[in-house]
């Protein structure tokens, strides 16, 4: 005859497991809430001392501007007038024209011809030499030059803007003139070909002697 069991009056029960469970809930939840506490505070204090650093920057900053002001306001008319002379001359010193004539070797195209440049000034802009050119230039047509511009655009190193164009009148001489507000910034550490100077030819020679 068979046994059974009538769990109906003892019931199977194990009152410890849940318990158990909560207790390994509650001990892995304050673990992880005294990790997330001691990386808030951390994380805190790294952020004040961020800002302190920024505040100090900022004051030391302001104190450099109020000198820097009263040194300007101490100064003469003609004082001033010389200082900036002497950073003008201080800035075209940082300026190479075996660079500037090697640069437009490769920006400019083979039926381009450099006839003039002209340096309107030079100035340090975060650190890097950046000069202001008027510079001319003989193309048979003037989307040749557009392309031309587009290109100098794309490399980075000049930006140009068409200000005239001429029709030439020399003897033998076809095509335009074409006249270009540049603005020219080197490539730091760029390296110089001799050879690449060397063959701008006569056309570089001639902006060099008539550059301003």
């Amino acid at each position: 005859m068979p046994t059974r069991l009538n769990l109906a009056s003892k019931p199977f029960s194990n009152r410890s497991l849940p318990w158990a469970v909560t207790a390994l809930v509650v001990f892995f939840s304050l673990i992880s809430l005294f990790f997330i506490v001691r990386a808030t505070r951390r994380t805190s204090l790294e952020a004040q001392a961020i800002q302190n650093d920024i505040n100090s920057l900022r004051q030391q900053e302001q104190t450099l501007r109020q000198q820097a002001e009263a040194v300007k306001n101490s100064l003469t008319p003609e004082q001033l007038q010389t200082l900036t002379a002497a950073h003008t001359l201080l800035d075209r010193k940082h300026f190479s024209w075996s660079q500037l004539f090697a640069d437009l070797e490769l920006a400019l195209p083979g039926n381009v011809r450099v006839k003039r440049i002209a340096v309107r000034g030079v100035a340090k802009q975060g650190g890097q030499t950046v000069a202001q050119l008027e510079l001319a230039v003989v193309a048979k047509s003037a989307s040749t030059v557009t392309e031309m511009i587009a290109e100098m655009d794309r490399a980075g190193v000049f930006h140009a803007d068409l200000s005239s164009q001429n029709l030439q009148r020399g003897r033998g001489e076809s095509g335009a003139e074409y006249e270009l507000l540049v603005t020219y910034r080197p490539r730091a550490g760029a390296a110089i070909d001799a050879a690449a100077v060397a063959s701008i030819g006569a056309s570089g020679n001639s902006a060099k002697g008539e550059a301003r």
